[in-house]
């Protein structure tokens, strides 16, 4: 006897570069037993990330900030495509813009970060984390809000750091825990509401 697959729930992913995240979720969401469907993929340039979307029949949209007349423009532009895909949640997978308003109120959106939040926030959090000398680091998955990396928490994986790393080579460890705790996250989110309270974030079975 046999378990019957979960219904998908459907997400829609924001890039901006390689896609490495991204092609994650494409692999697990593969597997029915994972009940997810990514429905779109956005990005705000043309990228490999937007090419492997493609590649795996996924609808995709790019939104260039540069041919928006303002930031507010663009944020609308995002949002109501969002709107038209209506995700259940939106995962920011390496997507390098900051949402505006109007897409952050419409949509639960979710981020992972290459340090361990607080800590190392912004742009360079491996390159800061390495430079500062900590000898434990990682990565985080939280709640997108309007600041840089500063939404609630939602799961956090360690990663050692070794006397011989770079930040080439410390980064692609983070990256192994990052692709695999955006997974779990995304397949808990499928299935259980995410209750957020202040600064502290649990899960609820429905």
């Amino acid at each position: 006897m046999t378990s019957e697959a979960p219904v998908p729930v459907d997400i829609a992913v924001l890039v901006s570069g390689s896609g490495t995240l991204l092609q994650a979720l494409i692999d697990a969401a593969a597997d029915p037993a994972y009940g997810v469907r990514i429905a779109a993929v956005g990005a705000d340039r043309s990228c490999a990330g937007i090419e492997r979307a493609e590649r795996a029949g996924i609808l995709t949209g790019v939104f260039d900030p540069a041919e928006h007349s303002s930031r507010a423009d663009w944020d609308a532009a995002l949002a109501g495509w969002l709107r038209g895909v209506a995700p259940r949640f939106v995962v920011s997978a390496g997507f390098m813009r900051i949402l505006g308003e109007r897409a952050l109120s419409e949509h639960l959106v979710i981020n992972t970060h290459p340090a361990l939040l607080p800590s190392f926030p912004g742009a360079h959090g491996v390159r800061d984390a390495l430079a500062y000398g900590v000898r434990v680091t990682g990565t985080t998955c939280h709640v997108v809000d309007a600041g840089v990396d500063t939404g609630p928490i939602i799961d956090q994986r360690a990663v050692t750091v070794a006397d011989e790393d770079t930040e080439e080579s410390l980064h692609e460890r983070i990256k192994v825990e990052e692709r695999d705790m955006l997974v779990d996250v995304v397949r808990r989110l499928a299935r259980e509401a995410l209750v957020v309270e202040g600064r502290h974030v649990r899960f609820d079975v429905p």
